[in-house]
């Protein structure tokens, strides 16, 4: 029987966690922003996640390691905090209404393209 992989279960989990973020902030943020941060999220996810790998070898670093490995059982609970944060950032837009937060949905954008990045290293190293 096949176990889920954990670095695309992180994947996935900060994938959910982004979608709740832009949905807050398109409910409860400045208005008329919501195709930006749905723009910000996709690209800026894709951007990471193809450039990612490519750019670690333009630099000379083969050896790149997923972000859940099982020789470091605490990578786990530090990976983890990704789709915390961005749960956390998803609350802000509910509680601090009429703001852009269009920096806060790139930063999460970016942990999400990482956290693909990583399912993709983990997939490539089976």
């Amino acid at each position: 029987m096949n176990r889920l992989e954990p670095n695309i279960l992180l994947a996935v989990s900060t994938g959910v966690a982004l979608i709740l973020l832009v949905l807050t902030a398109s409910a409860f943020g400045e208005p008329g922003n919501a195709v930006k941060y749905i723009v910000s999220a996709i690209v800026c996810s894709a951007i990471v996640a193809v450039l990612n790998s490519w750019m670690a070898r333009r630099m000379g670093q083969t050896d790149l390691q997923p972000l859940i490995r099982t020789e470091a059982p605490t990578s786990t609970v530090l990976a983890g905090l990704f789709p915390l944060a961005v749960i956390f950032a998803a609350a802000a837009p509910v509680f601090f209404p009429g703001r852009d937060y269009g920096l806060m949905v790139i930063i999460a954008a970016v942990w999400f393209g990482v956290s693909v990045d990583s399912a993709l290293r983990a997939r490539r190293a089976r």
